[in-house]
């Protein structure tokens, strides 16, 4: 969609002080919501979009990916026959907002183990224990949860009024700091059985409801981090125009041969990223069929993304000097969120271990 470049301009404007203060984004939540930014659409769309957005505000963004890959699941599914999952279509165009809490202190599984436990009641299940990194803490309506019954992974949602969840303030980080994703406490909040999504053995899995997760969490997660790319890059020419070298007699740095080759050394890493995201955001749309080489594909692609967004941030401060290195710095909060991505799944160590074992075989 097309956000209205006032919009964008507050967006940025605010990004800095929800930084310095440790502050939920409320006032671009509202000003997105009431643009219609949280509605369902294409993932190309969407990873477009977010790219947009990221360059002006990457915690936001973050933040905001959170509802828009459960959108993203929904419409992955609806699109394969599978409608178990249009209320959350429905849900979003009413405006509630969704979020994950599937991420586990201690649990590099992932979404194949849980150390959650979910146990059968009456009218659903229930379940106990920690999830971190719930993004949208202050403001989700929605929560997407998941736990462990023996041999059973049990996915569903909760609502912000279910009992038995409570919120710590507890967000204290380097960067991405707007997104305010406290841990999540459950304690025995339950799931009603309408609103249980999947129940799938512990372990890989082929299931469309695995697949959607995996490829709307990747590619929004890369489009964030190429943002912040654009945004670093776009820095980096405005430094290069704006500082004069003495030793070169008052000329621009961007007349500066080592300068112009960091700069361009950024722009060709840049470069690289969009063709991947938007071809791989355009083939889960047209429902395009990688099979097993998919996780290669997408986990690639979000490893890339991180990968070059750090380096493409880390020239940007070389060519800005100094003055990048202060906090009120532009520059200096994009180091501090670009570094965010090398925590979020997958990691460098499980790409590389999904690669090999696409291309090597599984070890025996």
């Amino acid at each position: 969609m097309d956000l209205p470049a006032a919009l964008l301009d507050r967006i940025r404007s605010r990004a800095a002080a929800y930084d310095r203060d440790n502050a939920f984004f409320t006032d671009d939540l509202t000003e997105l919501r009431d643009a219609g930014y949280l509605a369902p659409r294409s993932l190309l769309e969407t990873a477009r979009d977010q790219r947009l957005l990221a360059a002006h505000a990457p915690a936001t963004a973050l933040g905001i990916n959170m509802h828009l890959v459960w959108t993203g699941v929904a419409r992955v599914l609806s699109q394969r026959g599978d409608h178990s999952l249009d209320w959350v279509l429905d849900d979003a165009a009413k405006g509630e907002l969704f979020a994950f809490g599937n991420s586990e202190p201690g649990n590099d599984l992932v979404l194949f183990g849980s150390l959650t436990k979910a146990e059968t009641v009456d009218g659903g299940y229930a379940f106990t224990g920690t999830k971190i990194f719930t993004s949208l803490s202050p403001a989700w309506t929605r929560l997407g949860i998941f736990g462990r019954q023996g041999d059973e992974l049990v996915h569903g949602f909760i609502t912000r009024e279910t009992p038995g969840w409570h919120s710590l303030d507890d967000w204290d980080t380097l960067g991405m700091r707007a997104t305010q994703s406290h841990t999540t406490v459950l304690e025995g909040a339950v799931v009603p059985t309408e609103r249980v999504s999947r129940r799938l053995p512990v372990g890989p899995s082929a299931d469309p409801f695995v697949f959607g997760i995996f490829a709307n969490f990747l590619l929004l997660i890369s489009s964030v981090y190429a943002g912040i790319a654009d945004r670093a890059l776009e820095l980096s020419v405005e430094a290069a125009h704006r500082r004069t070298s003495l030793k070169n007699e008052g000329a621009p740095y961007s007349h500066d041969p080592d300068i112009r080759w960091r700069v361009a050394d950024a722009a060709l890493a840049v470069d690289a990223l969009g063709p991947q995201i938007e071809t791989l955001a355009a083939d889960v749309d047209t429902l395009v069929n990688h099979g097993a080489d998919w996780f290669r594909k997408l986990t690639g692609v979000k490893h890339r993304s991180t990968e070059a967004a750090r380096y493409v941030v880390d020239q940007a401060m070389r060519v800005a000097g100094g003055g990048g290195y202060r906090a009120s710095s532009e520059l200096a909060r994009l180091q501090r969120d670009v570094l965010a991505g090398i925590y979020h799944p997958s990691d460098t160590e499980s790409v590389h271990s999904t690669v090999a074992t696409n291309l090597l075989g599984p070890l025996s």
